[in-house]
């Protein structure tokens, strides 16, 4: 079970140096990211504040009794899959847990959350793109929704071998023809469904 009340909510500026610290792990000591420095605060300020308010940054966030923050546990994004005007119906989302939370529900949690998010916005479909082998992150993406979707062999060089990358794919609403214009996080704010 998750470690006491969890609350989901919009990550902000003032959440870049946690969210650097649940991050840097993963940069620094495996494969699960693509990156060979890891981003400081500032930089992650940078990409929330990149975000425009379009595409969702949101955080998992540990409460107190007095119901204030006690600390942040997890985080995840979505961002434009593809530069070119016709895939702008489609996100790639990431999730990052801080070590101690990982495998406690709180993942799901939040990762149900920005999928409900997303769908509510209007995106048909969400990418999920995962580094070859790592079962937690199949079995959480498989978990809320996504299937397999296809491998790229080979495609990442990191830690002195050559990585696969699954694909994962989570359709969250139908494709109208015309397609809906998908809203900005900003003007839908975290759902729950």
């Amino acid at each position: 079970m998750p470690p006491g009340p969890i609350a989901i909510r919009a990550a902000t500026a003032d959440d870049a140096a946690a969210i650097a610290a649940i991050y840097a792990p993963y940069v620094l000591q495996g494969t699960v990211s693509f990156e060979s420095e890891a981003p400081d605060a500032a930089a992650m300020r940078d990409r929330i504040l990149d975000s425009d308010g379009y595409y969702p940054w949101m955080v998992a966030v540990s409460r107190g009794e007095d119901g204030g923050e006690r600390g942040l546990l997890a985080y995840a994004y979505a961002t434009r899959f593809r530069d070119r005007p016709a895939y702008r119906y489609v996100v790639e989302t990431s999730i990052y847990a801080a070590g101690a939370t990982q495998r406690q529900g709180v993942g799901r949690l939040l990762y149900e959350a920005l999928v409900d998010t997303l769908r509510a916005q209007g995106f048909t479909q969400a990418i999920g793109v995962i580094a070859l082998p790592n079962d937690a992150s199949i079995t959480l993406h498989e978990a809320v929704g996504f299937r397999r979707a296809g491998v790229y062999r080979e495609v990442g060089y990191k830690q002195g071998r050559w990585i696969d990358v699954g694909l994962w794919q989570c359709a969250l609403n139908e494709s109208a023809i015309p397609p809906i214009e998908p809203r900005a996080f900003r003007d839908v704010g975290v759902r729950r469904d």
